[in-house]
């Protein structure tokens, strides 16, 4: 059991697959509902306490979702993994960089540092004064899997596996995010346990090379057994009233702009 700290609010920015739903081009019944928790923007969570707020990944649609959510602060970033859909949302963060008036802090693993150098290559190219306005002001951290401090609270890096690619997840308190896995190793299994809310990649019914499906992420709930589970990177194939009719009790499809602890 984890310690108790500040108050922790996490909100799901987006529970989407990397395409999104709608995805283009696509007219199927989940593309086409008018339920809104069909909507799916690619994959974040901003979180938020008394000490601050930052984000776990900076999806493309960012800007929109922080609107949405009306989250007007923002002091730090921290990284799952360097796939498109979890970072190009990046430079949505240059306006936290003008109202905290210094660099926003963007937590991660080198490899993670190394891609972001190269998509965003106009905000650390040594330009001149004369171009602070348009760059976002940006710093990193290098961060594995030890905990560290941000905001006030505790951060738990731990290690999944999404197909080859060595990826992390997060744990603040008793909540974890493990979005875009396929495999957890063996020394991340203790970090998940008493666990009030685990929030865990589902893509779709069928088997996937990189991502649990929705039998695998429940074999995983059965196993941590969280008091509530979410289930996020969701593809356009899993309706959400429909599937959450078939899940177990504590176990739900996540949807954009839900709120833990609810």
């Amino acid at each position: 059991m984890e310690p108790p700290g500040p108050p922790v609010e996490w909100t799901l920015l987006g529970t989407g697959t990397s395409m999104g739903v709608p995805m283009i081009g696509c007219r199927c019944r989940v593309c086409a509902s008018d339920d809104p928790r069909n909507q799916r923007t690619r994959a974040g969570v901003a979180v938020r306490t008394s000490g601050g707020g930052f984000l776990i990944d900076t999806p493309p649609e960012l800007r929109l979702q922080l609107i949405r959510e009306q989250i007007d602060d923002i002091q730090a970033v921290v990284f799952t993994h360097a796939h498109a859909d979890h970072i190009m949302g990046l430079d949505d963060v240059r306006i936290f960089g003008f109202k905290l008036k210094g660099p926003v802090r963007l937590y991660c693993e080198p490899q993670v540092e190394s891609a972001l150098r190269q998509a965003f290559s106009y905000a650390f190219d040594g330009r001149g004064a004369d171009d602070q306005h348009s760059r976002p002001q940006l710093e990193f951290v290098p961060i594995g899997c030890e905990p560290f401090e941000l905001a006030g609270v505790v951060v738990r890096p731990f290690r999944l596996l999404h197909g080859k690619t060595p990826v992390l997840g997060f744990r603040i308190g008793n909540i974890a995010y493990a979005t875009d896995c396929s495999a957890i190793p063996d020394e991340s299994w203790p970090l998940l346990a008493d666990l009030d809310v685990l929030v865990i990649d589902a893509l779709w019914e069928e088997p996937h090379p990189t991502h649990f499906n929705v039998s695998q992420a429940l074999e995983v709930i059965e196993r941590v057994q969280p008091k509530r589970a979410f289930l996020t990177h969701v593809s356009h194939r899993l309706d959400y009233a429909e599937t959450n009719a078939r899940l177990p009790a504590h176990v739900n499809l996540a949807h954009d702009g839900l709120r833990l602890p609810e």
